[in-house]
């Protein structure tokens, strides 16, 4: 008992070391920047996206406001196209600490396109990103009961629908809020928030002035709404900017500064806690949760697998060392035991493609799980844009030597003859599954002028990479893989395979395959609910402490479902084990599968194919990395397991 408490206490020590990641820390991904007073405060646009429809677009794309000179490309990252970003400059002009009063932006006179495109976009529920000192910026609003709320993620709507009248504003008027810091032993200050309340105003100006929207003086002359060094209050608003074709929309803007104490280093906790609007207590109990179902299942397995296995050892070595008469005397031998000749047959089923599989779940398995370790330790910053994926991508490629190993030492110990074959698809069926899709939805894109389509330069950069690095580190592991030992099985296999008993119902294989997956969703799905909030709703996710524990429990919930089914499966004399186990095990992905089309109805999705083509083409190929990876571990887990028990008996 002494022993079992200091386990556990020793357990959670390094539970909470693990989770403390979760809590907002990150290296940061810039260098923080002084502003001098007065100093030109750079505002970037990055693209309009819905959650509506999943296709992000161009922000010039609509009636808004152009820069002197026209849109410029701001620098970025593989991972930043990849993710369909496309940040650009804006002509919006703000100063370090200078207030800005109702400034006059622009106007624009709508055409009936111009005016329908617009309209349209307001309906799908598109939203401005905005960009100011790497931060994005945060959506202010009012709630049911006019309170103000602030939301961190997913940017502020470009306009709103009236309920009754179902007439479309254009938000034309924004608040934007600042907030600064002044560091110790520093000259300078640095901007540590950003929010920006959207408005819309039916603007007119004083005295009946008509503005042409070139002349100079539309830039000076007084608004009627507008007072003199004065802030507009959405409650002065008394008429909202109707999107209709020959409507002059006039776009103003104002510029508040305030102070915080909120250090550099820290100003992105609020967007990762989104100002603690999801309670650390959900996390906590997802984790609780999946530590239940590790306990029930670790005990489950002791009580069964231990309890039975030295019973079953010591009967069968207590069996071979009786002379034949007494042997005659005995019980008919019966269990796992009788498949001994037969257990480490190749699978009579594409045993190539069973290598493939496993190999390439491996890989995957490896990458998730160095991409997840950087990231709860904060080398994944937010503030780098795109980190997330150029990194998921460079692990892949570098942990293509594991796939290459496995699936040559498996193929070597099956006798398989076309090592050339088996290695080239371990290094390019999964990959290319990926690209082919890819490839496909990005045309679609194109068509519907989406910046989610990547350009054809770094469409070439990913095939580069897969082709000049990922396949040769595929056939250098393979390489390895082959030169080593073949893997040594303790028993020997009989030329003739031994005929399977028929069984009864709950130990048809299908039957263990199709219940398998339950308890490791179970163990997960909780967890699931936000990584898929964050992917598909433009969601900041990064407690991926928390994530980085629910990923090891469902290593270990797979792994000892799988063992205790192929236990079963060998009592009943079945010795076709090695695609039940990677089966039974990867049917996790299934459910995980059927969970994202219960899941799909929290996005309101528009009625647009594509949305519907992207959400469930893309949710397949995750679905297809997950069967892979819990596949996997089941089936190099059971191979484990049942080397080491044919290993402690004694077989003619």
């Amino acid at each position: 008992m002494t022993n079992l408490r200091s386990c556990l206490a020793k357990a959670s020590l390094l539970s909470m070391a693990v989770l403390k990641t979760a809590h907002g820390f990150y290296v940061p991904g810039v260098r923080p920047h002084e502003f001098q007073p007065g100093e030109d405060v750079p505002m970037k646009v990055n693209s309009l996206t819905s959650i509506h429809t999943q296709l992000p677009k161009d922000y010039y794309r609509l009636p808004f406001c152009r820069p002197t000179g026209g849109p410029k490309m701001a620098s970025e990252n593989l991972g930043e196209f990849l993710t369909g970003n496309k940040i650009q400059n804006s002509p919006y002009s703000i100063n370090m600490l200078r207030e800005v009063y109702c400034q006059v932006l622009c106007q624009v006179t709508l055409t009936k396109v111009e005016a329908h495109t617009l309209g349209t976009h307001i309906k799908y529920g598109y939203h401005n990103n905005w960009i100011i000192d790497n931060m994005p910026g945060a959506s202010v609003g009012l709630t049911s009961s006019g309170q103000h709320q602030t939301h961190y993620a997913g940017g502020f709507p470009i306009g709103f629908i009236a309920q009754d009248t179902k007439e479309t504003f254009v938000y034309n008027h924004f608040n934007i809020i600042l907030e600064y810091h002044n560091p110790e032993g520093k000259d300078g200050h640095r901007v540590v928030g950003f929010a920006v309340e959207p408005m819309s105003i039916n603007h007119a100006y004083s005295g009946g002035y008509q503005w042409d929207g070139e002349s100079s003086e539309g830039f000076t002359k007084p608004l009627e709404i507008c007072s003199v060094n004065t802030h507009i209050d959405r409650g002065s608003v008394s008429a909202f900017q109707r999107v209709a074709p020959d409507a002059n929309v006039i776009y103003t803007y104002d510029v508040t500064w305030k102070y915080s104490e909120t250090a550099w280093a820290s100003r992105w906790d609020v967007y990762l806690t989104e100002d603690h609007m999801v309670p650390a207590q959900v996390h906590w109990y997802s984790i609780t949760n999946s530590i239940l179902v590790v306990l029930f299942l670790s005990l489950l397995v002791v009580s069964i697998l231990v309890r039975n296995l030295r019973r079953d050892i010591a009967g069968y070595n207590a069996m071979s060392a009786l002379t034949d008469e007494e042997k005659e005397e005995e019980q008919e031998e019966s269990g796992w035991k009788l498949v001994h000749a037969d257990v480490f047959r190749p699978p009579s089923n594409s045993p190539m493609a069973y290598c493939i599989m496993v190999g390439s779940g491996a890989q995957i398995g490896l990458c998730a799980f160095f991409t997840i370790c950087c990231s709860a330790v904060g080398f994944l910053s937010p503030a780098r844009r795109g980190s997330l994926m150029t990194a998921t991508l460079v692990f892949y490629m570098l942990c293509g030597c594991l796939a290459g190993y496995v699936s040559s030492r498996l193929y070597k110990s099956f006798r398989g003859r076309q090592w050339q074959l088996c290695t080239l698809m371990t290094a390019t069926a999964f990959p290319g599954l990926c690209f082919v899709t890819f490839i496909f939805f990005n045309t679609i894109l194109a068509f519907f002028k989406s910046t989610a389509s990547v350009p054809f330069l770094d469409l070439v950069i990913v095939a580069a990479m897969w082709c000049c690095v990922s396949i040769p580190l595929v056939f250098l592991g393979a390489y390895f893989g082959y030169k080593a030992e073949s893997i040594a099985f303790p028993t020997v296999t009989s030329t003739i395979a031994r005929a399977i008993p028929e069984p009864s119902f709950f130990m048809k294989p299908i039957v263990g395959i199709c219940l398998a997956g339950m308890v490791p969703f179970a163990a997960a799905y909780v967890e699931l609910f936000f990584i898929m909030t964050s992917l598909w709703m433009d969601q900041f996710y990064y407690v991926f402490g928390f994530t980085l524990v629910v990923y090891i429990i469902l290593i270990i919930t797979c792994a000892e479902v799988t063992v205790l089914l192929c236990y079963y499966q060998l009592c009943a004399e079945n010795h076709r084990w090695w695609w039940f186990a990677f089966m039974a095990s990867g049917s996790t992905a299934a459910y995980t599968f059927i969970y994202s089309f219960f899941w799909f109805r929290s996005l309101e999705a528009s009625k647009m194919l594509i949305t519907y083509m992207l959400y469930f083409g893309y949710m397949f190929l995750i679905c297809t990395a997950m069967f892979l990876v819990t596949g996997s571990i089941g089936a190099l887990m059971s191979l484990f397991f049942i080397r080491k028990i044919f290993s402690t008996i004694k077989v003619d």
